[in-house]
């Protein structure tokens, strides 16, 4: 597994008036800096720190995300009015339930 492959991210903050750094698998960390590049770096820095610090005391280190399988297929529970809705909509339209819903959260 390499730090390399967690999920980053830099967006502009207003609020601080710099560029935010994040990581999703690490809710906890960001790094701030008026340099988006400089923002990245860092905060890989600190991740690839924290990584090595919690192999070095046997803790769980979080698995990226894109390191991650995922089957493509998830359950959701919704309100059967809503249920029924999707039903009805999917059947006007000559369509899977599946692939309406699917449709509408690619959105």
């Amino acid at each position: 597994m390499s730090d390399d492959h967690y999920t980053y991210r830099v967006t502009w903050s207003p609020e601080d008036g710099e560029y935010v750094a994040t990581v999703a698998e690490f809710g906890s960390l960001s790094w701030l800096d008026a340099d988006p590049t400089v923002a990245l770096t860092k905060l890989r820095n600190v991740v690839a720190e924290v990584v090595a610090d919690l192999q070095a005391n046997g803790e769980p280190v979080p698995e990226p995300l894109a390191d991650r399988h995922y089957s493509g297929e998830f359950r959701l529970r919704i309100p059967p009015t809503l249920h029924r809705t999707l039903a009805i909509e999917a059947a006007e339209q000559g369509i899977s339930l599946n692939r309406l819903v699917s449709a509408k959260v690619a959105g």
